[in-house]
This record gives C-alpha cells, structure tokens and sequence, in this order.
C-alpha cells in the first residue's frame, strides 16, 4: 500500500519531451512514477504539462486531472474539454493532440 497525500503540491522530476512531439509553445513535462507492477504493465503516477500543444499516442490509461486545463483532439474521435475533477480514459494506440490552456497536473493509471 501506498499513501501520497499533496498530489498537487508533490515535487515532479523532469521528463523530457521527443521534440518532433511539440507543435507549438515550448511546453514543459515532469512526472513521479508512483507505483509499478512487477511485470511492468502497470504504472500509476502523477504527470505534469506546461502550456503549449503536442501530439503522443496514447496507452490504455484512466486520468483524473488535479489542476490546469487542456483540450484533447483525438484523431477520429472526441475532442475533450478537460479540468480539475474531470477523469478521462484514453486508448492504446489513440492519437492525440493535447493544447495546454494552463499548466495540467494529473493522477494516472495506465495498463500496458
């Protein structure tokens, strides 16, 4: 069991971006891998993203968002509005482009 009170205020260690990621901004990305399974194919964690716009491709992940704002384009799909509260489940293999309207923080578990 693992207890970890301050989700929004917990120190994050930088996670570098692949630049070919970045559309536009010069967003910035730390994280703090909380927990993973033995076999690797779970991870849970806190995430960090500064404004801007990037693409990724997605793993099957469940989020809830802590603070910050961002819209998420899925190629073929949605567009999400997401904030503080707000859970999400992304898909192995989306494609996505994330705009970053203000600093986003989030509580993730993503099953690989």
């Amino acid at each position: 069991m693992v207890n970890i009170p301050g989700i929004a205020d917990a120190d994050l260690e930088p996670d570098p971006l692949d630049p070919s990621q970045i559309v536009s901004g010069e967003p910035v990305v730390t994280g703090k891998v909380l927990w993973e399974s033995p076999d690797g194919r779970q991870i849970r964690g806190i995430w960090q993203i500064t404004p801007g716009v990037v693409t990724d491709t997605e793993a099957n992940e469940l989020f809830v968002v802590v603070s910050g704002r961002a819209t998420i384009e899925v190629e073929g799909g949605p567009v999400l509005e997401v904030g503080p509260g707000d859970a999400c489940v992304l898909r192995e293999g989306d494609r996505t482009q994330w705009t970053v309207h203000e600093t986003l923080r989030k509580a993730y578990h993503i099953s690989l």
